[in-house]
């Protein structure tokens, strides 16, 4: 560990919490923070990749952007577990859903992150297909969930290199082998969670759904950045636990 801050945070050793809520969007970072926290500091700027320090009901927890992708994910991660002191982080970010079940802004438990991508193998010569989370921290988000009347969806997600809007989604599902059922597709998952299993920290992920291939719907923009209450509810409610 070191006082001295990374290339991508201007953070000192100190400055974040040992818990750190990570949305995609930086700024729904600062919407966490301004909504939620008390006595709020901004302890990145750096690349916009804005990060905030303050308390929740009494308890210390840090809020910071991921960025879109594994690749930026995994940078921000491995900085925070490895040179901040940082224990745990829960990804609170959007998915696409492919499964019918799931509706707009319904909130989903990530059991597993399958992918295609050679982040893993890059990362540490893995080559796994399928990342897992911490057990503890995601059954503990399941058990906040039920306190808060908060349903929740659990199951496997696809991770995936490509944005669904400009992939071929059909083609890329029918390729996933047929005992691995995705319910819905995000970009960060499968990442953060090799990187948490390497470092022997925790990780979980709360998506919501903000578009669904199977139904053909969408949430706008602006909704995205402000309307994903549930996730973030059950996210904050689980540092206090």
């Amino acid at each position: 560990m070191s006082d001295t801050p990374t290339i991508h945070n201007s953070a000192n050793y100190g400055d974040i919490a040992k818990i750190v809520l990570m949305p995609g969007d930086p700024l729904r970072a600062k919407f966490i923070a301004d909504k939620y926290l008390d006595n709020v500091v901004c302890f990145n700027e750096l690349r916009g990749m804005l990060g905030f320090t303050g308390m929740y009901k009494g308890k210390k927890v840090s809020v910071m952007g991921s960025g879109m992708g594994m690749p930026s994910m995994g940078i921000y991660s491995y900085e925070l577990f490895k040179f901040y002191g940082v224990e745990k982080i829960i990804r609170i970010g959007s998915c696409g859903a492919y499964s019918k079940d799931l509706d707009l802004l319904d909130t989903v438990l990530v059991n597993n992150a399958y992918s295609e991508s050679a982040f893993a193998l890059t990362f540490s010569g893995c080559t796994d297909k399928v990342m897992t989370p911490s057990s503890k921290l995601t059954n503990l988000l399941d058990n906040v969930s039920n306190r808060l009347n908060i349903k929740v969806k659990r199951g496997t997600i696809l991770t995936s290199d490509g944005f669904d809007y400009y992939i071929d989604v059909k083609s890329l599902l029918n390729r996933i082998p047929k005992d691995i059922n995705c319910m819905c597709a995000d970009m960060e998952c499968f990442g953060l969670f090799h990187v948490a299993n390497i470092l022997n920290k925790e990780a979980a992920c709360l998506l919501s759904v903000s578009d669904s291939h199977a139904k053909k719907t969408l949430v706008s923009s602006k909704d995205r950045e402000n309307s994903f209450k549930n996730m973030i509810e059950i996210a904050l409610e689980s540092v206090i636990e």
